[in-house]
């Protein structure tokens, strides 16, 4: 008998879970923005990386699917920028990437005032569309594109630079929407795969980048 009232109870919560779910409709959002980027992990002799930040730029698309009151499913897709900079010896060198990203994240919406605090957290995937390197200092002054490939091997060109095109991560945010749709937000973005290809020129090379850094979006949502 208990086991039944449990399971009608359950049934009732999902019902009306879903009722209020569907009478809140979808909401489509426009958002860009600015990125501050930079590469984490080791270099070819497995010593920590000390990179500095570039600033970027992201726009985009998003939807905000409701679950349960005040839960939503946010998937979206942006073109952004990321990138490093590093400075060894006298060579500057700037690293500036592309990506068509797909964030999909979990979104808590609590009413705050005349608008709603937004707390986000989900998952990423990205994949490099094109980018450029540039090399500074002294007499030296060097720029190329970059080459998306997963493996560089010995009779591949010496002056090309090199990147996996897919990316990975998770993304963090924080904001607020006020009650026009207007809305601001601020996140952390860490990838979790390397993103330098493996390169059979180097013996015994020990290096791993990640993309990582933080950005400011300001958006509204129809």
């Amino acid at each position: 008998m208990k086991t039944r009232l449990l399971i009608i109870a359950i049934a009732l919560l999902f019902s009306a879970n879903l009722a209020v779910a569907q009478e809140a409709k979808m909401r489509f959002g426009v958002l860009g923005g600015i990125n501050m980027q930079t590469f984490n992990g080791k270099d070819f002799d497995g010593d920590k990386l000390e990179n500095d930040m570039i600033i970027g730029y992201h726009g985009g698309v998003n939807v905000q699917i409701p679950i349960v009151p005040e839960f939503y499913f946010q998937p979206g897709v942006l073109f952004t920028t990321k990138g490093a900079k590093n400075t060894s010896g006298s060579v500057t060198s700037t690293y500036k990437i592309s990506y068509i990203e797909v964030p999909l994240n979990l979104v808590y919406k609590g009413l705050l005032g005349n608008g709603y605090i937004m707390l986000g957290f989900g998952p990423y995937i990205s994949y490099g569309i094109m980018g450029s390197a540039n090399y500074e200092g002294g007499s030296l002054s060097y720029e190329n594109d970059i080459v998306f490939q997963n493996v560089v091997e010995s009779g591949d060109p010496l002056l090309d630079t090199y990147f996996k095109a897919f990316d990975a991560g998770g993304n963090i945010f924080v904001g607020y929407e006020m009650g026009g749709g207007i809305f601001a937000q601020l996140n952390t973005q860490f990838g979790m795969l390397q993103i330098n290809p493996e390169d059979n020129r180097i013996p015994d090379n020990e290096s791993v980048l990640r993309n990582t850094g933080f950005g400011f979006s300001l958006g509204y949502r129809f």
